[in-house]
């Protein structure tokens, strides 16, 4: 009988799970990476990964870090520049501001005026801004010469992460009547927008703010929109939100009607036939003196 003869390599033993050699994960994602070596900038885990920002604050931030020195990065530009709108830019710099990756200040020139500077922070700064303003905007100043804003990015060292700062909310206004509609209109808003289902709490504190509204002529569908239009996503404080709306758009007063002064008519003198200004035909001052 002949010795049996191999045909065939015998197959390679399968490798074990959690052998050295299998590092590619099962489930979620796989980087895939390539090496930069022009054209990058370098983001932070602590931006990139940051536990309280909105997706879109940590995407803003991340635009204007990789921006040259000097470029705008005003509201009106980057809300030309991405589908957002001015408000949700606007609320994503103010989120950036508080956490401290961007700071405004001001600083005089040597000709007396007054510009606003925008610093840009790769690493939060030490301090936060003195006071947050909202909207973003340049701040005011009650002494000549006014401030001009000018939306200039520059580069800042890194330092410590701030401590969190929220502004002070400003006071609703406190009118009389029309309350029970005004509770009514907050009340429904979750018809609208899921996301505002409001406590019977924050019902009653803003209330006498959209009473000021209906007092001042606005009509309900008007203050609804106002109110619900361009939500950010996600929504974490619907009443915060809804207070800053409230107080920061209410309209005016509707000016009181203007009363045309009333004209006297011609009227001819039945005796003289002289022109003179009366309500009714009849004599002229000098043919009635007796």
């Amino acid at each position: 009988m002949t010795a049996q003869q191999a045909i065939a390599p015998p197959c390679a033993p399968p490798g074990s799970p959690g052998a050295p050699h299998d590092v590619t994960p099962t489930s979620g994602v796989i980087h895939v990476n390539s090496r930069h070596t022009s054209g990058f900038t370098v983001i932070g885990n602590h931006l990139a990964q940051h536990g309280d920002l909105s997706l879109l604050a940590i995407g803003l931030a991340v635009h204007i870090q990789s921006l040259p020195e000097g470029a705008k990065i005003g509201v009106k530009v980057l809300a030309a520049r991405f589908p957002e709108s001015e408000m949700r830019i606007a609320a994503a710099l103010r989120e950036l501001e508080a956490a401290g990756y961007l700071c405004r200040i001001r600083v005089r020139l040597r000709d007396g005026r007054v510009r606003t500077r925008t610093e840009s922070h790769n690493r939060p700064y030490a301090a936060p801004p003195p006071a947050p303003r909202e909207p973003y905007a340049a701040p005011r100043t009650t002494t000549p010469p006014p401030a001009e804003p000018d939306d200039r990015i520059r580069a800042a060292a890194p330092a410590p992460p701030p401590r969190q700062q929220h502004p002070t909310p400003k006071p609703l206004p406190r009118p009389t009547g029309l309350h029970r509609s005004a509770a009514l209109l907050l009340a429904d808003l979750r018809r609208h927008a899921p996301v505002l289902t409001l406590s019977e709490a924050d019902v009653a504190a803003l209330t006498p703010g959209v009473a000021a509204w209906l007092e001042r002529d606005t009509h309900p569908d008007a203050i609804r929109r106002a109110l619900t239009t361009d939500l950010p996503v996600p929504l974490a404080h619907p009443a915060r939100l809804l207070r800053h709306r409230i107080t920061a758009l209410l309209p005016p007063p509707l000016p009181i009607p203007f009363a045309p002064p009333t004209v006297i008519p011609l009227q001819n003198c039945d005796d003289c036939n002289r022109a003179f200004r009366a309500p009714e035909p009849g004599q002229c001052r000098d043919c009635r003196r007796p």
